[in-house]
């Protein structure tokens, strides 16, 4: 395959804008699949997280081709948590696809991706999609694409973008305006020319000494691990002899590659070589990792490492300690803990692990909340058991100074909400940046706040807005430390005991409260039950059963009335919790207790 009849590109869009309905189309109308095969939701979101969520996590790829040209299209995630991801993704493209609601615009989770994508001086291409919604406006959402882009500080290159405006649920696309309700292009073509067009072919040199660096990491039960990277120049053969460098003073180690593959739609077909500009997998090399370049002995061109942005929020993993350790899960020491950990460094490179001086707790960095999140819930998906405190932010010494992140926060809430939420804001030390009411009864807030401040955030955010409310952030910069935030209003209620809740001792409870447990949960001494309606921690019995005696009482006994409890998630338990408390996360439950469980050593730890 000559390398000018490759094409390599990454699809940015926030969440629902309709990026996997699109590429479905792109496959069909390419001849890919056949009608009858139904492709959505199996290209781009095919890990059980991203399905139930509806967001990208991992970074994935698919290729099509159209009139003799192969178009490798990665799958980028536009979450700021998983920048990780998005650093490789880039590395291995030569264009991007940003495609944009064409009635909402462009989203805070675009951003991200973008900035990165313009950083590293690739030329976009604007998708304005969903043109055929009642409520679009594409001049107004290609205006404001170009604002975007000027912020972030594209060259006159790249706001010198093309436009394609599309409809990828019914499957067309054209580079002409049309009138509303009609359909403005025949089919996808018009977006598939403007990507031959606009995004440039790899230069590289066939017969020059072997480059390829590997972006992302993959494993089969039957080769063992597999790495995906793009080829900057040479060839690559099956069982050809080659170095494996970490960068250009890193160390070298000797391998010789096993089977070349690439991608065709989304299966992966055996390669007998491959050239600059294709995007492959190989396998046979068992310390392959992300970052690295492949190259050739005799002359070895090592690229420097893949550069990701450093952590901003770290967390304790912890051995589970309660008195109901070990029921639920199957992987409890610190050991199988450990070795889990460092597993997911092998292709998760935008975390952190390292051991602390307590034994059983290890420190773990990430990018976000999310990130964190994301990994304990495959972990206890896994069948992992262990508990986990309350996040922190990673602070950094500039200059003598100490610095903390702060993050880009953008609030669209309805007017009536307004007040509330910037009241909220402000205390957590936030700056109002920009307001934009959009005339239709919602506005949109921009604000600089530290990271410190969104912890716990968006349970306060989603009570504010009675629900409506959207709010998202990205990270923004370090700047130096902003003084002390005020953390959770409300106390806890405690448990005094081990055993069963009743629903006699919850129906006492009722009013001190909104609890945690429902009746016949377990529950034992320092477990948290519920939130406390006023501002201190209160011990309660939970386990309180009816005295019986055998008189009869005259009259009928009251219906003991409950308010329903708050659904525990592992995101609200980790944004809930406090310092001196921990999550309990376990397989089938999550629950929070103190870390202290008896009351006498919480006072003495207290002191």
């Amino acid at each position: 395959m000559s390398h000018k009849q490759i094409r390599n590109i990454a699809i940015i869009a926030h969440v629902d804008h309709g990026k996997t309905t699109m590429v479905d189309q792109l496959l069909r109308q390419s001849g890919t699949f056949a009608e009858h095969e139904k492709v959505v939701d199996t290209v781009m979101d095919n890990n059980a997280i991203e399905k139930e969520r509806g967001i990208t996590i991992l970074a994935k790829n698919c290729a099509v081709t159209w009139e003799g040209t192969h178009i490798n299209i990665v799958d980028t995630p536009g979450h700021a948590d998983f920048g990780g991801e998005v650093e490789r993704a880039l590395s291995m493209v030569d264009g991007v696809v940003l495609l944009i609601d064409a009635q909402e615009g462009p989203m805070p989770q675009t951003r991200f991706v973008t900035k990165k994508a313009l950083a590293l001086g690739l030329k976009p291409i604007l998708v304005v999609n969903k043109v055929d919604k009642p409520g679009a406006n594409p001049d107004k959402v290609v205006n404001a694409a170009f604002d975007l882009f000027d912020k972030l500080g594209a060259t006159d290159e790249q706001l010198d973008f093309p436009v394609v405006y599309a409809s990828g649920i019914n499957g067309w696309s054209s580079l002409e305006e049309g009138a509303p309700g009609e359909q403005w292009g025949p089919d996808m073509s018009a977006l598939f020319n403007t990507v031959l067009k606009h995004v440039p072919h790899q230069e590289g040199d066939p017969a020059a000494p072997l480059q390829l660096q590997i972006s992302a990491l993959d494993f089969s039960t039957f080769v063992g691990r597999i790495g995906v990277g793009r080829i900057s120049q040479g060839t690559i053969k099956p069982m050809m002899d080659v170095v494996v460098m970490e960068g250009p003073d890193g160390k070298a180690i000797k391998g010789r590659i096993n089977q070349v593959l690439t991608f065709q739609g989304l299966e992966r077909v055996q390669a007998t070589e491959a050239g600059p500009g294709e995007i492959v997998l190989i396998n046979g090399i068992a310390d392959i990792g992300i970052g690295v370049t492949i190259t050739d002995p005799v002359n070895p061109a090592p690229l420097p490492m893949l550069k990701v942005d450093e952590p901003t929020l770290t967390m304790n993993f912890c051995v589970n300690t309660s008195p109901l350790a070990g029921r639920e899960g199957k992987f409890v020491t610190s050991r199988q803990i450990w070795d889990r950990l460092q597993k997911e460094l092998q292709h998760n490179v935008a975390l952190r692990v390292k051991e602390t001086d307590e034994e059983g707790i290890f420190e773990v960095m990430g990018r976000g909340e999310l990130h964190l999140t994301i990994l304990l819930e495959n972990m206890r998906r896994e069948g992992y058991e262990l508990a986990v405190s309350k996040p922190r932010v990673v602070f950094r010494d500039i200059d003598g100074v100490r610095h903390e992140p702060i993050e880009l926060v953008t609030a669209d809430i309805e007017e009536n909400h307004q007040g509330g939420v910037m009241q909220a804001l402000g205390e957590r030390k936030g700056e109002l940046v920009n307001m934009e009411p959009d005339g239709r009864g919602r506005v949109r807030l921009e604000y600089r706040i530290p990271a410190r401040g969104l912890i716990g955030f968006t349970n306060e955010f989603l009570n504010l807005t009675r629900g409506s409310g959207l709010i998202s952030n990205i990270f923004d910069s370090y700047e130096p430390h902003k003084g002390d935030i005020g953390g959770r209003k409300n106390g806890v209620l405690i448990s005094m005991d081990d055993g069963e809740i009743f629903t006699y001792a919850l129906g006492k409870l009722d009013d001190r409260g909104r609890m945690f447990v429902r009746a016949n949960d377990p529950v034992y001494e320092g477990m948290i039950v519920g939130i406390h309606s006023r501002d201190n921690d209160l011990v309660v019995n939970a386990t309180r059963t009816k005295q019986l005696t055998n008189f009869r009482v005259s009259g009928k006994e009251d219906a003991i009335k409950i308010t329903p409890p708050i659904e525990l998630t592992l995101e609200y338990g980790v944004e809930f919790i406090e310092d001196d408390e921990l999550v309990e996360i376990t397989p089938k439950s999550v629950r929070l207790r103190k870390r202290y469980l008896k009351e006498s050593e919480r006072k003495r730890a207290g002191r």
